[in-house]
C-alpha cells in the first residue's frame, strides 16, 4: 500500500519493512526506494543533518524515516508525526556483552544483564532498544549509552528512565522485531507534533 504525502498511516505504530542489503553496497539507496514507494514520490528527497541523521523534505516534512543494516539486511522505518529510530543487529555470540554493559549501560542493566540465562540474547536486545531510541533523538552512540534505563518484565523493554533531553521516558515507544532468522531489532519512537 502507497501512502501519499497527506495521508495518515492506519496504526499509529511506524511502518517497518525488512530488505536484503548486499554486502559492500551502500544503504541509503535502498531505503530510499522503499521510502519512495510508501510515500507515492518517485522523487524523494532526503538531506542528513550535521550528525548524518536521514530528514525528508517537503512534501513529507510531517514524516520521519530511519535505517540500519548488519549483515546482508536492511531494516527501514517511516514514521508520520513521531521520531522515529531502529537498529539492527544480527544474532552472534558476544564473549565481552557483561563488560560493555558493565562500562557503558547503567549499573542496574549490567546487573540484569549478569543475571540473565542467554546473556547475549539481553546484550543485543538493550543494545538495539538503546540504539534505536539514540538514533531517534538524532545524536547516536555518542549520546552515550548510560543516559537512559530500560527495564525488562515478562516479554519486553520499557525506558523508565533518560537523560532530560531525550524528553519525557513514558513519551518513547519501542518495538523489539526479530525480522528474520539470524536477526534482532528494534523500532522506537516518540510522537512529536510539527515534526
Amino acid at each position: 500500500m502507497s501512502l501519499s504525502a497527506g495521508s495518515t498511516p492506519p496504526a499509529a505504530a511506524p511502518r517497518w519493512t525488512w530488505l536484503p542489503h548486499p554486502h559492500g553496497e551502500a544503504a541509503e539507496p535502498h531505503a530510499r526506494a522503499w521510502l519512495a514507494a510508501e510515500l507515492g514520490d518517485a522523487g524523494l528527497q532526503l538531506v542528513r543533518d550535521a550528525r548524518q541523521r536521514p530528514h525528508l523534505q517537503p512534501p513529507h516534512q510531517g514524516w520521519d524515516c530511519n535505517w540500519s543494516h548488519s549483515g546482508e539486511r536492511l531494516l527501514v522505518a517511516l514514521a508520520r508525526g513521531a521520531r522515529v529510530g531502529v537498529d539492527l543487529e544480527r544474532l552472534q555470540r558476544r564473549p565481552r556483552a557483561l563488560e560493555i554493559a558493565q562500562r557503558y549501560f547503567t549499573a542496574r542493566e549490567a546487573d540484569w544483564l549478569a543475571a540473565q540465562a542467554d546473556r547475549d540474547l539481553a546484550f543485543l536486545r538493550l543494545w538495539c532498544a538503546k540504539e534505536a531510541v539514540l538514533k531517534a533523538h538524532g545524536h547516536g552512540l555518542s549520546f552515550g549509552l548510560h543516559r537512559l534505563r530500560f527495564e525488562a518484565d515478562d516479554s519486553s523493554l520499557r525506558l523508565v528512565e533518560c537523560d532530560a533531553e531525550l524528553g519525557a521516558a513514558q513519551a518513547w515507544r519501542l518495538q523489539e522485531i526479530a525480522p528474520g532468522p539470524g536477526y534482532l531489532g528494534a523500532l522506537a519512537w516518540r510522537p512529536e507534533l510539527g515534526l
